[in-house]
Parts: C-alpha cells; structure tokens; sequence
C-alpha cells in the first residue's frame, strides 16, 4: 500500500509533460523496474506510438497482430518473458471506457510476482487519469498520438469531441471517425448523469474548415441547450434557430439525438437529418424508423417532436453517418442493404469500444473507391440498471 500511495503522490505532483519521467523514475525505485514505456493510440486507433521516440515511420507498433494490440483490445494485462531474465508486462491505460494506450514494464524475473503485478496495474490506472487531466496543459500526448499531421478541420473537430469511449453499469459506448487525420463534418456528443443518458450525432454540410466551424456552432448550441435542462426536442429547436440566425438558411447540420432513461430504456429520439440508428437484438438487425424531420437550420423556428422506443439489456445500437450506410459497392450497392448486418454479426462478439473500427474497416473492404465524405460509426451497448 506505501508503495501505491508513492506512486501516487509522485504523479500528482509531477509537471503534466513529465508524467512518464516521473512514473519510470517511482517504478525503478519501488518495484526495480528495468524499463518503462507508454504507448499512446493514434487517432485512427491503428497504431501505439511510443511516447518519447523519434517520429519515424517504424517506431509505431500496429494494433492488429501484436502483443500489445492485443492488451489494447481486450483491456487485460498481459507479460512476456524475453531471454528468461526479464518480464515484460503490457497494461492498459484506459479511463472510463477510453482506451488511452498501453503502458509497458520491463521487471526481473524475480520481482515479477502477483501483488507487483496487481500494483502495476493500478499504476497504468493513474497514469490514465493524470494524462487526461494534463491534457489541458500541455501538447507533448497528443503530438505523440500522432502518425501524421492533422488538418485544421480534423484539428478542430478532434477538440470538441468528448473521447471515443465511454462505460457505466448501464450502458457502454464507442466512436470512431474516418479518415481520422482529415475529417470534416461529421462529429458526435454524449453526456451522462444517475437518470439519463444524451447521445448526439451531427454532420454539417460541406467540407474543410467551413464544415468544422458550422457543426462547432450545431454542437455547443445542443450542448448550450442541454445543460439547461431542457428536452432534446426543445434542444433541437434551440440549436436550429442559432444555427438559422447565423447562416440564414444556407447551410444546415443533419443530427440525431436520443435521450435514454437509465432506469426503464425508454428513449426519447429526435431524428433531424441523415444519420440512421440500426438496432441488432439477438441476431435481428433492423433500422429503427423514427419520422425524418428538417436538419437544424434549415427553416426558421422549426418545430421538432420526439419519438419514443424502447431498449432491452443485450440490445447493440448503431449509428451511422451518411458516408457509411450509403457507401457503394463495385456493383453499385449500398453498405447498409445487406453488409452492415453482415458487419454487426461479424462483431457481435467485440466490445463497444472497439466495433466502430471494426465497422469501418469493414466498410473499407466494401466500397468501390476512396471515401469523398466523412465516415462515422457509434456503438452504444444497452446493459440496463443493475
């Protein structure tokens, strides 16, 4: 336990740059740790980058077929005996369902027991915590997730995300964003309290710059609206008027907005604009229809309703972006006629946090050309109240 507390206090205390430093500095001392890395996921959640090597293209390690990628997926330490002297234990550093990376600790053999091990783990969990924490201070992790460089638009839509993962005893969620490293307008929200959960996905119209700075406005307009108090129904029909009072009609963000009562799953959806929601349960996978009605500004003071559906624990929600469902294949057919249930069953097995890639890589598969629109895919698994 002295230990753990060491740990801990050498992390709150340290600069938010010197957060690795720091911890190799605590785990050489405590536990004789003979090496200590962070690998940091990229955008795309392809590759783990070693936090602190140069940035050459061999230093990333893949997240497919490797030991690592394999801790990463499956959030569960995993060790590695080299030359029968050393262990190598890979621990996940994750916060709340938001895969951060993978922590790396070389020990002797000899030091590598049970409670060093359990103690390690709680470790990379701080280091989850303090990174996300020193994210407000300083750049040097997020110039380290990097595998190239972002664009504005990307840089900007990257920031007014809340993460790409997120997990309560009711319900567990994930997102992903493609092309990671030039993305547009397509953007996802969520936000949580004991009674309610609120989903929203949008896609401002256009590309580049102008797309990111229109769903800037539709986001913190639903976001203004939120933390008000306010019904998503009402949440809409706030943000269409901001959104209507700036551009007069000529730009519009197509959003789907759902409000999940945690204790029944009763949800509450606000369907503006292109993004559809497929529910699988069981083995069924169906579109769930809910009364298309205008994207946010379009029209002035336009009135919105709100539908209602229900959510069974073991049900997997999917929603999708335009650039997803309605991607062709060489013979002409849509993603979502008969190969997006082919991709949730194929993935039904997976995790929350990790079937938006799967998704997409899927999708990837599919399509006859290189994307021209954004692509957006976001899982929420329904568990219930415990």
């Amino acid at each position: 336990m002295t230990q753990r507390c060491d740990v801990e206090r050498a992390l709150r205390a340290s600069a938010p740059h010197a957060l690795v430093d720091t911890l190799r500095a605590v785990l050489t001392e405590s536990y004789g740790a003979l090496g200590v890395q962070l690998l940091l996921a990229d955008y795309g959640a392809t590759a783990l980058t070693p936090f602190g090597a140069p940035a050459t293209p061999g230093a990333s390690v893949p997240v497919a077929n490797s030991v690592e990628g394999r801790v990463f997926g499956s959030q569960e330490p995993r060790r590695q005996v080299r030359q029968g002297e050393v262990v190598e234990h890979h621990l996940p550093v994750s916060v709340r369902g938001e895969r951060t990376g993978i922590l790396t600790v070389r020990l002797p053999v000899e030091r590598s027991v049970p409670h060093t091990v359990d103690d390690l783990v709680y470790a990379a969990e701080l280091l989850g915590h303090e990174l996300l924490v020193a994210e407000r201070d300083t750049d040097v992790y997020q110039r380290a997730r990097r595998i190239s460089r972002l664009t504005l638009a990307a840089e900007m839509q990257w920031q007014l995300l809340p993460a790409r993962a997120c997990s309560a005893a009711e319900y567990a969620i994930g997102a992903q964003l493609e092309p990671a490293y030039a993305i547009h307008g397509d953007n996802y929200d969520w936000a949580s309290d004991a009674h309610e959960l609120t989903l929203s996905v949008t896609d401002g119209m256009g590309t580049g710059v102008n797309a990111s700075l229109l769903t800037h406005l539709a986001v913190n307009a639903l976001r203004n609206a939120r933390r008000a108090g306010i019904g998503i129904a009402d949440q809409a029909a706030l943000a269409d008027q901001a959104l209507y009072a700036q551009y007069r009609g000529r730009a519009h963000v197509s959003s789907l907005l759902l409000r999940f009562d945690l204790t029944t799953g009763r949800v509450q959806a606000v369907d503006a604009g292109s993004p559809q929601l497929w529910r699988m349960r069981g083995k069924t996978v169906e579109l769930i229809d809910l009364d298309p009605q205008m994207p946010l500004g379009m029209f002035e003071e336009t009135q919105y309703v709100a539908k209602e559906f229900e959510v069974l624990p073991g049900d997997r929600l999917l929603i999708v972006s335009d650039g997803v469902y309605a991607a062709l294949s060489p013979q002409g057919e849509a993603y979502a006629q008969r190969a997006l249930a082919r991709a949730l069953h194929a993935s039904m097995l997976l995790p929350a946090a990790t079937v938006p890639r799967a998704v997409l890589r899927h999708l990837s598969e599919f399509r006859a050309a290189e994307p021209l629109d954004d692509s957006l895919v976001l899982c929420v698994d329904w568990f219930g109240k415990p």
